[in-house]
């Protein structure tokens, strides 16, 4: 089944979080997890050398070199339609004029093979997505109107908030159907792969539902695409980074210092030199303690001295800089400041370490 083969249609790390932790000097050389493409497009707003972005999913990559392609070929209010961001009735054709600007090998073949997937939107395609759309449209509307859910976006100080929360929000039927919704099995048979849990030892529901708890009661939950998007079905007027009016031009100028890799992070520093910046995204929740070692240990051989790397844990403790201190250090003030400002409420913490 297609919806089974693009998992993510949307990057869901806060991009922000990503530029403020790295703090990316000019020209410099970066390594990026592609997963949906969109992160790595806006670390390009930081004026790279390159950027190698790479993934050992190729569907995902495919999807990466279509969105390359748009910013190749396309001015903003077009690409914005494309993708899904805004109403159109031509994105095959839009699709048709992007043949040219896609050099990413199979991936025109790929998407040719499946227009459905364009035709209806891009960003809304990952099986990811297509689970928090059943979410917002067939379960959340059982519990709460639309009036309320919008309020929950609603401009209120954190002591209103909170109120909200306790008081018209968290009735008896959230409870029930996010933990229903939210278990290991639901999320692993429709959301993720379950094998993505093979490392997780603690209760999935209870863990996400005590995040969202936390989440919902801060004011800046406000103001949260990713959450606007789980519970009204869309980003609306919260827009990814990259896809921002402002960012739109920079990453054009940009766009040919992006080259797309196939395989393991680490396997990319072998064929594409050290690098001094990484974006880790979440890749070591997957991975039993050894090959997290291991693959932790090839980082620190192919980085540049002082290298900053990020990523976030969700629901599996990984920290490089607690397995090899010899090789890494990193600051908990600054990982807190980072987690208390991230969007991707359900992670557990922000890391950032840096290569001694």
């Amino acid at each position: 089944m297609v919806k089974e083969i693009l998992r993510y249609a949307n990057c869901w790390e806060d991009a922000e979080i990503l530029l403020a932790g790295l703090n990316i000097k000019p020209e410099s050389n970066i390594l990026s997890v592609a997963s949906a493409g969109d992160n790595s497009f806006s670390l390009l707003t930081t004026q790279p050398k390159k950027i190698v972005c790479v993934d050992i999913n190729a569907i995902q990559l495919h999807l990466t070199a279509l969105k390359q392609a748009c910013f190749r070929g396309l001015e903003y209010e077009k690409m914005m339609a494309f993708l899904g961001f805004s109403n159109t009735e031509h994105r095959l054709d839009i699709f048709k004029e992007l043949k040219k600007y896609i050099n990413y090998p199979h991936a025109w073949d790929f998407w040719n093979e499946h227009q459905s997937l364009i035709k209806n939107g891009l960003i809304y395609q990952g099986k990811f997505e297509k689970y928090f759309h059943f979410f917002s449209k067939k379960l959340l509307p059982l519990i709460h109107s639309k009036k309320t859910i919008n309020l929950l976006f609603s401009p209120k100080n954190i002591d209103k908030q909170i109120l909200f929360y306790d008081k018209k929000w968290n009735n008896w039927q959230w409870r029930l159907i996010f933990r229903i919704f939210f278990s290991r099995y639901v999320m692993g048979k429709y959301g993720r792969d379950k094998s993505f849990f093979n490392e997780v030892k603690i209760s999935v529901a209870d863990y996400i539902y005590q995040k969202t708890s936390n989440h919902f009661k801060n004011p800046l939950s406000q103001h949260n695409n990713l959450l606007h998007f789980i519970l009204l079905g869309d980003f609306g007027s919260l827009l990814p980074h990259y896809i921002q009016p402002e960012n739109f031009e920079i990453i054009k100028k940009n766009i040919e210092k992006m080259t797309l890799f196939q395989g393991k992070v680490e396997e990319a520093i072998p064929i594409f030199g050290k690098f001094q910046y990484f974006n880790l995204s979440n890749i070591f929740e997957y991975m039993p303690d050894d090959i997290f070692i291991e693959t932790a240990q090839k980082l620190a051989e192919g980085s540049e001295n002082q290298a900053s790397f990020l990523y976030w844990n969700l629901m599996v403790p990984r920290m490089m800089s607690a397995i090899l201190p010899q090789y890494f250090e990193g600051n908990a003030t600054i990982n807190a400041k980072l987690s208390n400002k991230d969007k991707g409420f359900f992670y557990n913490q922000v890391i950032l370490d840096y290569k001694k």
